[in-house]
């Protein structure tokens, strides 16, 4: 089911929000605001190879010394709004999440040497004694897009752009990712978790949908919210891109759900399910 790429990213797909100018505190709304008048500004190719050159030395450096000032930029009827990288900060993050997923001592040193571990939590515990209220303007899923992430979309929030083949680098890759304001998402994700709380007990996909709705609310009621498959396009064939509708199937079956018909719910839930379980299963292919 994987295609080749010369492209190095990583399989992950990204939930970003981009706020308005107005809301950062000064001096950082200045800065923003002369980043985003550049011509050119960074993407995430190159976010991702400057993270992957760190990774590069021995012993590695899984967090950045110092925090990104580059961000980015998109507009929202007219008006610039920006999502920070924000890159330290998530890399303790990821650090976080890769403790947490259990893996045996002997592969995380493996990965990361103890005394790199340490380090990165130890400073990591500094940063956030003085910044408790810090969050990220960009979440990760890896090997897969979470479905609860496609609450906050519809069909009509969808852009898909074919790739074009080319001399290694050369190439464009194709683009699927959905746009939406944050009101919408904020009023999609509040029908869902209604349809699914009227329904069936909290599990894991409402106790998802919670997280990501506390998340939203951290930020500006005005900020443009942005689900992105990232590199997954790298990993799918063209047309099992071309053809996904994730995000209409999934309130397909959040209607289903609000009509009491239930069998149609889990029909829906079931297709999509096993769908994407189909991509995660693609990390162990050779």
């Amino acid at each position: 089911m994987s295609v080749a790429s010369p492209v190095p990213i990583p399989y992950a797909s990204y939930l970003r929000v981009y706020e308005p100018l107005a809301a950062f505190p000064e001096p950082e709304r200045s800065h923003w605001a002369r980043y985003a008048s550049q011509p050119h500004t960074p993407g995430a190719q190159e976010e991702l190879r400057r993270s992957l050159a760190d990774l590069l030395p021995t012993p590695p450096v899984p967090v950045p010394v110092h925090e990104s000032g580059d961000a980015f930029v998109a507009h929202l009827e007219g008006v610039v709004v920006v999502c920070p990288w924000r890159t330290r900060f998530r890399g303790w993050l990821a650090m976080e999440e890769l403790a947490a997923d259990g893996y045996p001592a002997s592969v995380l040193d493996a990965m990361l040497p103890p005394v790199v571990r340490v380090q990165a939590a130890d400073d990591y515990e500094r940063w956030r004694s003085r910044n408790p209220d810090a969050r990220p303007w960009i979440r990760t899923g890896v090997w897969q897009v979470p479905l609860r992430w496609f609450t906050l979309f519809a069909d009509e929030d969808r852009e898909y752009r074919a790739g074009e083949p080319g001399e290694v680098g050369a190439g464009r890759a194709p683009v699927l990712r959905y746009r939406t304001t944050m009101a919408q998402a904020r009023r999609r994700l509040a029908r869902a978790l209604k349809a699914l709380r009227g329904a069936i007990d909290d599990g894991p996909m409402t106790e998802g949908l919670v997280e990501v709705g506390r998340w939203l609310e951290e930020f500006h009621p005005r900020a443009l919210v942005e689900l992105d498959f990232g590199g997954l396009v790298h990993a799918l064939p063209a047309g099992w891109l071309a053809e996904d509708r994730s995000a209409a199937e999934l309130a397909e079956g959040i209607a289903a759900l609000r009509d009491g018909d239930d069998e149609a719910a889990n029909e829906v839930y079931g297709r999509l399910a096993e769908r994407w379980r189909v991509v995660r299963d693609l990390r162990f292919a050779n």
